[in-house]
């Protein structure tokens, strides 16, 4: 019983830095999931300048609430124009939404990537992806698996504002953020 109680804390105390990873390969270009908050939006940025990446790729599907209401009608776009308003320039940026779907977005929004590097005869090789916390483990193997063999997917995850990442299952945000993201991360490797 000892032994199975120290199995479950070792699990809970390690799933979201599992989830969480963080393995940038600092050049190439840098891809940003246009949903993520704008905390996070200014981080890219930073890491922008920082790394030297010659290109960011905002991507993501269409906006589910206030798309009436609202000048963009996906993340994609309005990612990439939050970030022209937090000041990085239009000549490194591209948007590059995705369709609706109804299951595997993140995926759907890794295909749309691949299918406009194509359509531009895109040379780049090398991409960073930039995510939210626990959902960063599942973007890269999404990412990988869409872009295929001959690109090097790295990722970054932005740590998650909304809760305590070293005590998630402290906060009912928490629970359900990686509880979720340990559930999606399965579904995703298994259907690989």
């Amino acid at each position: 019983m000892l032994t199975g109680i120290a199995v479950m804390v070792f699990a809970v105390r390690g799933a979201y830095p599992f989830l969480a990873v963080n393995d940038p390969l600092n050049n190439g270009a840098l891809v940003v999931e246009g949903w993520v908050p704008d905390y996070a939006l200014q981080q890219a940025i930073a890491e922008f300048k920082q790394d030297h990446y010659r290109k960011i790729y905002v991507t993501g599907g269409p906006l589910g609430t206030g798309s009436y209401l609202a000048e963009y009608k996906n993340f994609a776009e309005l990612g990439a124009a939050t970030l022209v308003r937090l000041g990085l320039e239009t000549n490194s940026l591209e948007a590059v939404p995705a369709p609706k779907v109804r299951l595997d977005r993140t995926f759907a929004s890794a295909l749309a990537l691949r299918k406009w590097l194509d359509q531009q005869r895109a040379t780049e090789t090398n991409f960073t992806v930039m995510s939210m916390g626990a959902h960063a483990r599942r973007s890269r193997l999404l990412f990988e698996k869409a872009l295929g063999k001959g690109c090097r997917v790295g990722i970054i995850a932005v740590e998650d504002q909304d809760y305590d990442s070293k005590r998630w299952w402290t906060s009912s945000e928490g629970v359900r953020g990686v509880t979720g993201e340990v559930i999606a991360y399965l579904y995703a490797k298994l259907s690989s």
